[in-house]
C-alpha cells in the first residue's frame, strides 16, 4: 500500500498531473515503452460534447478518458492524425477521493491504468491484474 497523499486544500490540476506522473514512473517497463508520448491532460469534468459522444448523462460518472486509437485498431500504415491523449477529470476523481476515502495517488493511478488499458485493448482481467502487480511493486 502506498502512504496517504497529504493535501489540505483541493488538489488541483497540477497536483493530479504530479500523481500521474509518479503513476506513469511506476508502470512496469515493458508498458511504459510502448506508451511513451501519450499526453496526460487534466481538465476539470467533460464537455457535453464528450459525454454525448459516450452517452454519459453526468460529469461526475466519467473520471477519464483515452482520446486515439487502439494498439490493436493500428496497422503499420496508418496515418496519425492527432497524437494520443489521456484526459484526466479531475472534478469527478475528487468526488470519488472524498466519497470512497481512497488515497488519491492510487485513485489517480487506476483511472490512469484503466486509460492506458485502453490504449492496448485490455480485458478487464487484465487490467485487474495490472493493478495487483503494481500492487505488489508498491509496496
Amino acid at each position: 500500500m502506498t502512504a496517504a497523499t497529504p493535501f489540505t486544500h483541493p488538489p488541483g490540476p497540477d497536483d493530479l498531473i504530479a500523481l500521474a506522473e509518479r503513476a506513469f514512473a511506476a508502470l512496469p517497463a515493458h508498458l511504459a515503452r510502448q506508451v511513451q508520448g501519450v499526453g496526460i491532460v487534466v481538465e476539470d469534468a467533460a464537455d457535453d460534447e464528450t459525454l454525448a459522444e459516450m452517452e454519459i448523462e453526468t460529469p461526475w460518472e466519467l473520471t477519464g478518458l483515452y482520446r486515439g486509437r487502439p494498439l490493436t485498431q493500428r496497422s503499420f500504415d496508418d496515418v496519425v492524425h492527432e497524437p494520443d491523449m489521456i484526459l484526466l477529470y479531475r472534478e469527478p476523481i475528487l468526488l470519488e477521493w472524498i466519497e470512497t476515502g481512497e488515497d488519491l495517488y492510487r485513485l489517480v493511478r487506476n483511472v490512469l491504468v484503466h486509460e492506458i488499458a485502453h490504449h492496448f485493448g485490455f480485458s478487464d482481467a487484465e487490467i485487474e491484474a495490472l493493478e495487483n502487480q503494481m500492487d505488489k511493486h508498491a509496496g
